[in-house]
């Protein structure tokens, strides 16, 4: 079992472009969603993923995560997912000795940018890139479930859409 610690930001500006260094293509789709947490499929180049993730505490939660075949990655997306499928763009940036991750949405959601750093612990410092905007880790709007649910509507969103919605 692990845990994921993680912190989550909004991007003020393409500056971490210049320090990225290397990119995946990832689509996700919801599987399922409970009290606690949630179900998630991702594709990931040739690969599939299976993640099942539990309830918060505070900035924890247990991880489950389990390849499978890329077939049936597809056909879960295909068949079982609920609600619309998130395609983006995640690019690697390094920044003074974490590796942040940097999303950039396509679809519905094109011009969403959000950064995420995995910690080791939850009181771990770190030193905050200049590209960073603002915090969004307990934002519940913000959560991929609720991306999920928005992208749904069809209509393209942006940050500050999402953050004058209701949370």
């Amino acid at each position: 079992m692990r845990f994921e610690i993680e912190r989550k930001f909004l991007v003020a500006d393409g500056a971490w472009r210049a320090a990225a260094t290397g990119f995946r293509s990832l689509r996700d789709g919801l599987i399922g969603q409970f009290e606690a947490g949630k179900v998630r499929v991702r594709l990931d180049g040739g690969r599939a993923w299976l993640t099942v993730k539990g309830a918060r505490a505070g900035l924890s939660r247990t991880e489950f995560e389990y390849e499978v075949p890329r077939a049936h990655g597809e056909a879960m997306l295909a068949e079982v997912c609920v609600g619309r499928i998130l395609e983006k763009t995640r690019w690697c940036v390094p920044h003074e000795g974490l590796s942040w991750e940097v999303d950039v949405y396509g679809g519905t959601l094109a011009g969403l940018v959000l950064a995420e750093v995995e910690l080791e612990r939850e009181d771990q410092p770190f030193a905050r890139p200049a590209w960073l905007g603002q915090e969004v880790t307990g934002d519940p709007r913000f959560r991929q479930s609720a991306l999920l649910r928005l992208g749904e509507s069809g209509r393209p969103l942006s940050a500050e859409a999402i953050l004058a919605s209701a949370a």
